[in-house]
């Protein structure tokens, strides 16, 4: 790791306790954290950053934990079990925070470009484009009108319908590095197309994140497609 990597990696294990400590007293935040309270005081209040280790214990591991947690309280399903996801894809400081801790936790190499699809994906995408420094692209269900080249996935879904994403050609160049990205993945009929699209754009995928998990059934089927990590920070059944 390099000093900029090291810096960066601090001051995101920062932003995740201050985050923490708005909700929380510092005692409980220590409860919460097992580091000791004094230590959490000079961190928030940016007196000192946190050593390279405890950073990474805190984005990767407590960060984790604690943002999924997060996450369950804020969604909500209903008598079908549709996801009601909008108090967090339209909560950007939240998205900001998942992404380091996601690309800690899963070890996502650093991709080139951040692929989602439109709509929910997209604030997911920008959050996660930001922390990588990468470029962000996203398929849609329509055809841009100004846009000459196309790189085009269709799928007939089990319902019979026929579901089809459209990325301008010139998103992503061959050779670059792809990483997948979705704000829910339940069938993982989308992250499939995606796949799909970096494929046929000779992109190497290294990696599949999701915010939420609806069952197995996705993050299996898109691991079926890739070697790279396939990864949600909550799921449920």
């Amino acid at each position: 790791m390099n000093r900029a990597e090291k810096a960066a990696l601090q001051l995101q294990a920062v932003a995740v306790l201050r985050t923490l400590k708005e909700t929380r007293t510092y005692d409980e935040l220590a409860e919460v954290t097992g580091l000791p309270a004094g230590d959490l005081n000079r961190y928030v209040n940016g007196h000192v950053l946190p050593g390279a280790e405890r950073a990474r214990e805190v984005v990767g591991g407590i960060g984790r934990e604690t943002l999924a947690a997060e996450l369950e309280a804020r969604i909500g399903f209903d008598d079908e079990g549709y996801v009601d996801n909008s108090g967090v894809v339209f909560d950007q400081p939240f998205l900001d925070l998942v992404a380091p801790v996601a690309a800690e936790s899963f070890d996502f190499e650093t991709p080139d470009v951040v692929l989602t699809a439109a709509t929910d994906g997209i604030t997911l995408g920008a959050a996660m484009a930001s922390h990588f420094d990468a470029r962000v692209a996203y398929a849609k269900k329509s055809k841009e009108t100004a846009v000459e080249e196309f790189i085009e996935s269709r799928q007939r879904l089990a319902s019979g319908i026929e579901l089809t994403y459209y990325l301008p050609a010139s998103a992503i160049d061959a050779g670059e590095s792809v990483l997948v990205v979705d704000d829910l993945i339940r069938s993982g009929e989308t992250q499939e197309l995606l796949l799909d699209i970096a494929l046929q754009a000779d992109a190497e995928v290294t990696g599949v994140f999701a915010l939420i998990a609806v069952g197995e059934e996705g993050t299996d089927r898109a691991a079926e497609i890739t070697d790279a990590p396939v990864g949600a920070l909550a799921r449920f059944e």
